[in-house]
C-alpha cells in the first residue's frame, strides 16, 4: 500500500513539475520576445513552437529523476532538495542545448524561429534562471505544505524501532521532535531475545525481543519502515537481522551507535567489487566540486587583484614610508592536508617584532605600527593573500590558516581541530563573517569552521563572499 501511495505521489508531483517547467518555458519566451525582438507574434502556431516546452519538459523530468527529486524526502532538508533542483535545472539546460543542436539548423529555423541566434541565447539563459527559481519556489512551498499537514497528524509514515537502549530512545525522541517528517514510531522491538509483557520505552509498547520479530510482523502488520538502532554490543546481529527482514516489504534504515562529534562531515557510501565502503571523513572538495571551487578562486582572485590594485599600491607605499622594513610580511602557515606555505600580508608590525610573533596579537598591541593598526582594522593587510590563492596555496573561502607550532598544540587539546585541514585555508570564512576574528573564542571558531566543512557547497562559498563585502572588512574584533 505504501509503495502504491508513493507511486501516486510521484505521478502527481511530476505532473506539477511539468506544469511549472511549461510556465518557465513561456516566461523565458516572453522575456526573449520583449527584450530582444520587441514584439509578440501574431500566428497562433508560433505560441506552441517557440517556447520549446515539448523539448524542455521531458528532459527536465528525466533530469529531476536522475538527481533523486522523486525519491522520498521526508527526513531530508529543504536546502538539500534545492541543491538537487539547481543540479537538475543545469542538466536540463544542457540537454535542451544538445537536443536543439541534434535537431539541425534547418528544423530549428523552421520550428523554433531561429533559435541559434541572439534571441535564442537570451531565451535559453532566461529559461535556466526562471526554471531554477520557479521549481525551487514550488518545491519549497510544496514541502512546507506537507510539513504542516504532517505536523497535524496526517500523511504519517508508521515505523518500528529495533533497539530499546540509549540509541533507540534517541531515535524515537528525534523523530518525535521533527513532526514535519510525518514519521511516527508505533512500537519498539527490544535488542534482547525476549522481554516481559507490559514493557514500554519512551511511551511506546515494546512488543517483544529479537526472537519475536517474525511473530510481531505477522500480528501487527508490516510497518512502513524499520529503524535498526542497536547498541555496539549487538552490532554482530545486524547481518542476520537484515536477512530476516528481507521477507517483508519494509524500508530498513540503520542508525549507527557513533556520536555525531566523531562524524562531523557528511557520509557517503561507495562499493568496490561488492564490498560496501562507508566514508565518514574525507575532503568535500574531491571531483567536480573541487574543480568548481578552484575556478571560483582563480576568477575571483584575478578580479579582486584588478579591482584592488590601486589600493594595494597605495598601501605598499604607506607601509614603506611609515616604518623601516619589508613591505610584505611572510610567515609559515598550514593549509590543505597539512601542507605548509608562506602566507603573504602587508607588514603591520615593526620589523624586529614582526619576524617572531609567538602569540596572537592583542588589542592595542604595542608591536603594531600606526599604519598597521589601520590596515588590520580594515583587513587591507590581507589583500596580498590573493597571490596565495592564485598559487593554489589558499582559497578565497575556508578556515583561516594557522601556524604549525599552534596546530601541534591545538590538535590534542581540541577534538576535531585537524578536520579543518580537509579543505584549503581561506582569506575569509564562515567564522570570520560571523565576527569570530582576532582574539575570540577558539571553540566557537572551530564549531563554525567544521560547520562550513560539513555543509560545503559552491553556493555556500558565494554566500560567504557576499557577506564578506559587508562584514569582512570592518569589524570590532579586527585588530
Amino acid at each position: 500500500m505504501l509503495k502504491q501511495r508513493h507511486q501516486l505521489f510521484v505521478w502527481l508531483l511530476s505532473v506539477m513539475d511539468a506544469c511549472v517547467v511549461v510556465g518557465a518555458c513561456y516566461a523565458a519566451w516572453f522575456i526573449r520576445r520583449y527584450w530582444v525582438e520587441g514584439a509578440m507574434p501574431q500566428a497562433w502556431d508560433t505560441w506552441v513552437r517557440e517556447p520549446i516546452a515539448p523539448i524542455a519538459v521531458p528532459i527536465a523530468l528525466y533530469s529531476f529523476w536522475i538527481f533523486g527529486l522523486y525519491q522520498p524526502w521526508r527526513d531530508r532538508s529543504v536546502v538539500g532538495e534545492m541543491r538537487q533542483v539547481a543540479k537538475g535545472t543545469a542538466a536540463t539546460i544542457v540537454g535542451v542545448i544538445v537536443a536543439l543542436w541534434l535537431i539541425g539548423p534547418e528544423l530549428i529555423d523552421k520550428a523554433q524561429g531561429e533559435l541559434a541566434g541572439e534571441a535564442a541565447k537570451t531565451q535559453i539563459l532566461a529559461l535556466g534562471v526562471v526554471m531554477v527559481i520557479a521549481v525551487g519556489v514550488f518545491r519549497t512551498a510544496f514541502r512546507l505544505g506537507l510539513r504542516a499537514i504532517r505536523s497535524r497528524g496526517h500523511n504519517l509514515r508508521h515505523v518500528a524501532v529495533i533497539g530499546t537502549g540509549r540509541l533507540g530512545r534517541i531515535v524515537c525522541r528525534t523523530l518525535e521532535r521533527n513532526t514535519w517528517t510525518g514519521i511516527h514510531v508505533d512500537y519498539f522491538i527490544s535488542h534482547r531475545e525476549s522481554v516481559g509483557e507490559g514493557v514500554e520505552c519512551n511511551g511506546r509498547p515494546v512488543l517483544g525481543g529479537l526472537g519475536d520479530l517474525e511473530r510481531i510482523m505477522e500480528d501487527e502488520g508490516e510497518p512502513d519502515a524499520v529503524y535498526l538502532a542497536l547498541p555496539n554490543a549487538c552490532a554482530a546481529c545486524i547481518p542476520e537481522l537484515l536477512k530476516r527482514l528481507e521477507r517483508y516489504v519494509v524500508d530498513v534504515r540503520i542508525v549507527p551507535d557513533v556520536h555525531p562529534r566523531y562524524m562531523p562531515q557528511s557520509m557517503s557510501v561507495s562499493e568496490l567489487e561488492g564490498m560496501p565502503i562507508l566514508s565518514v571523513r574525507e575532503s568535500p572538495l574531491y571531483g567536480l566540486g573541487g574543480a568548481a571551487k578552484r575556478l571560483l578562486d582563480v576568477g575571483g582572485a584575478v578580479f579582486a587583484l584588478v579591482l584592488f590594485s590601486p589600493v594595494m599600491l597605495a598601501t605598499a607605499l604607506l607601509v614603506r614610508l611609515t616604518s623601516p622594513g619589508p613591505v610584505i610580511f611572510k610567515q609559515r602557515r598550514v593549509s590543505l592536508g597539512g601542507e605548509e606555505f608562506n602566507i603573504y600580508k602587508f607588514r603591520t608590525m615593526f620589523a624586529a617584532e614582526d619576524e617572531q610573533t609567538p602569540t596572537w596579537t592583542q588589542r592595542e598591541d604595542p608591536r603594531i605600527t600606526p599604519i598597521g593598526r589601520w590596515l588590520r582594522r580594515t583587513s587591507l593587510d590581507e589583500l596580498p593573500q590573493l597571490l596565495n590563492v592564485l598559487r593554489g596555496e589558499m582559497s578565497l573561502v575556508g578556515p583561516r590558516p594557522e601556524r604549525p607550532e599552534l596546530i601541534q598544540r591545538f590538535r590534542d587539546d581540541w577534538r576535531g581541530y585537524m578536520l579543518r585541514q580537509h579543505v584549503k585555508a581561506g582569506i575569509t570564512g564562515w567564522a570570520q563573517v560571523n565576527g569570530l576574528r582576532g582574539d575570540t573564542s577558539l571553540r566557537k571558531r572551530l564549531q563554525l569552521d567544521l560547520f562550513y566543512i560539513r555543509h560545503w557547497s559552491i553556493w555556500f562559498d558565494i554566500k560567504i563572499l557576499w557577506l564578506t563585502l559587508f562584514r569582512g572588512f570592518l569589524h570590532r574584533n579586527a585588530h
